[in-house]
């Protein structure tokens, strides 16, 4: 073969532990263009020319070239025609695959997928069904689940759908979790909130107390049923006035008459579980006691507490001079035991409170007074109106003795009332007919503590991650699926949250209290966190909210290949935040939903 003859190919030379005059180590690399061709039968090289100076990928694409491969530009080489979020709705997806979501919805069919889409759209990106309907064509929620497509009444009759099915999901979800298999204790939390409505026509629709702070506005309630960790397990939507009792009493029918639970301890604050809910808890129609009793915690009020902390009862301060919680007896709660706490940093707190109320009143007295005495206000009644505007602004007018004539204001604090207010500082009473052997005083502490667990959900519906309010539709039914929606996008929230805990800044072990009056702690790996604001790995933690935007960053891609018109569905290199979050699901990040 002639000397000038031959294929051209690269070689790379790479030498370590090159020695400099220095005593220096190096190491070197360089690369050469060779000819290669048989001369006399003997195989030998030609150096062409030395690239080394070259950058890497030149000389890669060189390399590439001389085997035969056809370079394009990389415009040309691969084109990404679509490219929709998907990590947030696919974490969504497989958590609620995982606990059987779909399954528990109803039978297979367009409308489950229906329900399913607003079930994950609530929890990844909740708002009105127009919005949601239109954002499903913008993430692969709406292409995988088959959703799209869907229209404004396709939504709606899944709502109907899904409303029609709202006791036998609720009677699944409460065996899963108030069972005796998985509760033991037979034990639920039952709290009642309520929130606005925009429109004048919903027959639910009514002015109440609002826990949202809108008075004069029209609205609902609704009570949410959980386990003692705060799972939601049922939900129930009342009129805008229905009071805590009467809806203890209603959800209270629906776990014997619907759900087939007994001798179930409901758990509910003060004002729901009434002595009249009480004393017609465990009856019968016919006034004959049930065979299957409930049990119930609850707290006394403030009258009934300091008519133990009289000077003949039986709650005096020198129970709590060694320790904070005591089991007391009275003749007027016959058949059950009371047991009195004193918490006092809650006291503290109480106290600090009251006088910065006070204080900000006679603040706002003094250029009232100033008036009346400068003559600028006069007559009793007149005073007496913008008087009782003041004092009625931070509800301490209690507190207050004002005496008013035609010409002069004067105000003096009732101190023998601020004082008996005192003396109930940090104390509470629980109320409870469970023995016991069943349930000693510290557990039935924690257990009405545990009404905080609702109240976090409480927050997590309303505000903080599904934003249930305010409520737009008008049919009653609807409003009902609306809030079932919510309730249910909660219950998933849940296990996400609890399963995302490594990654938020949420306290995974909280530890055990030794005394449950104290307030409760952080341990110190969650103080930590939040100190640090990074893993070990030097990872950013998240809030739930955050942790959801950012796996939202990982899209599928659909992806074309030069020369070829076939489109392939392809991930982004998902970060590592991304593959753990998954991981902590226990499911591989899928490509599709389906």
């Amino acid at each position: 073969m002639a000397r000038n003859s031959g294929k051209v190919h690269v070689v790379r030379v790479r030498k370590t532990g090159y020695v400099d005059k220095q005593g220096r180590v190096q190491d070197y690399s360089s690369a050469y263009l060779r000819r290669t061709y048989r001369e006399a039968g003997k195989v030998k090289n030609e150096t062409v020319a030395n690239i080394s100076a070259l950058p890497d990928h030149v000389i890669d694409l060189i390399d590439a070239g001389l085997k035969g491969q056809q370079l394009v530009p990389a415009a040309q080489a691969v084109t990404i025609t679509a490219s929709l979020p998907h990590g947030h709705v696919a974490a969504a997806h497989a958590m609620a695959r995982k606990l059987g979501l779909p399954a528990l919805l109803g039978p297979a069919g367009r409308q489950r997928d229906l329900a399913l889409a607003l079930v994950i759209s609530r929890v990844v990106k909740p708002g009105s069904k127009l919005s949601t309907r239109i954002w499903w064509a913008d993430v692969t929620l709406g292409a995988d689940l088959g959703v799209a497509d869907a229209s404004t009444d396709d939504i709606y009759a899944a709502m109907d759908w899904l409303a029609g099915r709202q006791d036998a999901i609720e009677a699944e979800l409460a065996h899963r979790h108030l069972g005796p298999e998985t509760n033991p204790a037979r034990m639920a939390l039952f709290d009642l909130s309520s929130s606005w409505l925009e429109g004048t026509q919903c027959p639910l629709a009514a002015r109440g107390y609002s826990r949202d702070g809108k008075k004069g506005r029209l609205q609902i309630e609704y009570g949410l049923l959980t386990d003692p960790a705060g799972r939601p397990a049922a939900v129930r939507v009342f009129p805008g006035n229905t009071g805590d009792p009467a809806a203890f009493t209603g959800i209270v029918q629906v776990l014997r008459d619907k759900f087939g639970l007994a001798k179930m301890v409901m758990v509910g604050d003060r004002g729901m579980i009434t002595s009249a809910r009480i004393a017609a808890l465990n009856q019968q129609e016919d006034g004959t006691a049930r065979p299957d009793p409930y049990g119930w915690i609850t707290a006394l009020r403030a009258p009934a507490i300091k008519k133990l902390m009289a000077e003949d009862g039986p709650l005096q301060l020198s129970l709590f001079d060694e320790q904070d919680l005591a089991e007391i007896t009275s003749e007027d709660y016959p058949g059950e035991r009371l047991v009195a706490c004193r918490n006092p940093v809650l006291a503290a707190d109480r106290a600090r409170k009251r006088e910065d109320l006070l204080a900000a009143t006679e603040k706002l007295l003094a250029p009232l007074i100033a008036r009346v005495s400068a003559g600028r206000l006069a007559g009793a009644a007149a005073i007496g109106v913008e008087a009782g505007k003041v004092i009625s602004k931070y509800k301490t007018g209690k507190h207050f003795h004002l005496t008013i004539t035609d010409d002069s204001l004067a105000v003096t604090r009732r101190q023998d009332r601020i004082d008996a207010e005192a003396a109930l500082d940090g104390f509470y009473v629980l109320r409870t007919p469970v023995p016991a052997s069943e349930l000693d005083g510290p557990a039935v502490v924690t257990a009405y503590k545990n009404l905080k667990y609702v109240e976090r959900d409480f927050r997590h519906i309303k505000s903080d991650d599904l934003d249930l309010r305010p409520v737009f539709h008008r049919l009653e039914e609807r409003v009902k699926a609306h809030v079932l929606i919510c309730m249910l996008a909660c219950y998933l929230t849940w296990h996400l949250r609890k399963a995302w805990a490594p990654l938020t800044f949420t306290d995974e072990n909280p530890p055990e209290q030794d005394n449950p009056v104290a307030p409760a702690r952080r341990s110190a790996a969650a103080q930590a966190k939040a100190s640090a604001q990074h893993d070990a790995a030097g990872r950013p933690y998240h809030s739930f909210r955050g942790l959801l935007e950012h796996l939202a960053t990982l899209p599928r891609n659909q992806v074309r290949f030069a020369g070829t018109e076939i489109t392939v569905p392809m991930l982004t290199e998902p970060t590592s935040t991304q593959r753990e979050a998954f991981t902590l699901i226990g499911v591989p990040i899928p490509l599709t939903l389906t």
